[in-house]
């Protein structure tokens, strides 16, 4: 692999090993994945893997790689959330439709167009109303946070966003995409507004490799919400669903002395929110608010696939929670080192317990 020049490799100020902190880099863009690895000449699952083993030096592999590096008995928790074309573009705004709420009101977001993507807009007042391609109305009905709208479309939402959205895509990816490159080979209960992107590197090929060699996969179901990178905040409140099929592999892969690999942060949330007491996993599925941190610990996971995230993210808390500040801080170093790709067209990170 290609070493980034010194020039453009900022150093990652690793924490002391008694802190809880997670590293702090800055990211050169030279690094944002800007297409999909299929428009570079690759297969999906032919990206980078970084794996990271607690104290071991981290090692490089292909995504391809992921049966071999796991074992028999081994349980892999997918997320089988599609995503939403949730995008609707008007003439100077954007409106990201984030989440859906049981009384059929939608949290969005406003963004302002401009010629690359789009960046936060302030503007909007409770009780506007918005024009909507396709003669619809949006109405602003008040703040859920500082970013984030209650708002109400006078139609049905997922209809109107397959007729009239697209994909949520920031500045960093250079053009548009078609949904399809959006989706992951687990998705099947639209909902998300943006992909649950550390399933994206697996292929039905791959898919067909672990479960051969033993490696059981199960599904959970959480809908991600708008994730926009100007802000380092904590994640919303998100819809989820752990079925009770997934709950008894879990144990039981537990109990068996197997490793339980979350394939994505997303993953990681739900089975905490579905974890008792007792440390078992229960069937559970409604609205989870948990964030995981050093404080909180991980109770349920022994592994976890993921892409490389953005200084500052409450992602990097969970991954530290999981890997350790110090494991933590050299895999990223590491990843900065040898140009790996971040974002949800980048490379992939494998964190092993030791």
């Amino acid at each position: 692999m290609s070493a980034t020049p010194d020039s453009a490799r900022p150093p990652v100020l690793a924490p002391p090993p008694d802190s809880a902190r997670p590293p702090e880099f800055a990211l050169p863009p030279a690094l944002s994945a800007h297409a999909p690895p299929e428009a570079r000449g690759m297969a999906r699952d032919a990206v980078r893997l970084l794996v990271s083993r607690g104290r071991q030096a981290p090692e490089h592999h292909r995504f391809t790689d992921l049966p071999g590096l796991l074992d028999p008995g081994d349980l892999v928790v997918v997320n089988n959330s599609a995503t939403l074309p949730a995008a609707v573009r008007l003439d100077r705004l954007a409106v990201h439709f984030s989440t859906a709420r049981e009384d059929g009101t939608w949290l969005v977001e406003l963004r302002r167009r401009t010629p690359r993507a789009t960046e936060p807009y302030g503007g909007g007042e409770p009780g506007e109303w918005l024009p909507m391609p396709g003669q619809a109305t949006l109405r602003l009905i008040g703040r859920e946070t500082p970013r984030l709208w209650r708002a109400v479309l006078d139609r049905d939402v997922p209809a109107y966003l397959d007729a009239h959205g697209v994909p949520i895509r920031y500045s960093y990816v250079e053009r548009d995409w078609p949904i399809d490159a959006y989706q992951t080979v687990f998705a099947t209960v639209p909902g998300s507004a943006e992909m649950p992107s550390a399933g994206r590197p697996f292929s039905t090929a791959l898919v067909t490799a672990l479960v051969a060699r033993g490696i059981q996969i199960a599904p959970i179901t959480l809908h991600t919400g708008v994730a926009s990178p100007e802000k380092d905040e904590p994640p919303y409140a998100e819809r989820y669903a752990v079925p009770a099929p997934t709950a008894g592999l879990v144990n039981l892969t537990r109990r068996n002395g197997g490793r339980v690999v979350a394939a994505g942060t997303t993953v990681v949330r739900a089975l905490e929110t579905a974890t008792g007491e007792d440390g078992r996993v229960t069937a559970s599925a409604g609205w989870t608010n948990r964030v995981v941190t050093p404080a909180t610990g991980v109770r349920t996971v022994t592994g976890l696939i993921t892409g490389l995230h953005e200084p500052r993210s409450s992602h990097l808390m969970m991954l530290t929670a999981l890997a350790g500040p110090g494991p933590l801080a050299r895999a990223y170093e590491e990843a900065l080192r040898e140009g790996y790709l971040w974002h949800e067209f980048g490379d992939a990170h494998l964190l092993l317990a030791a």
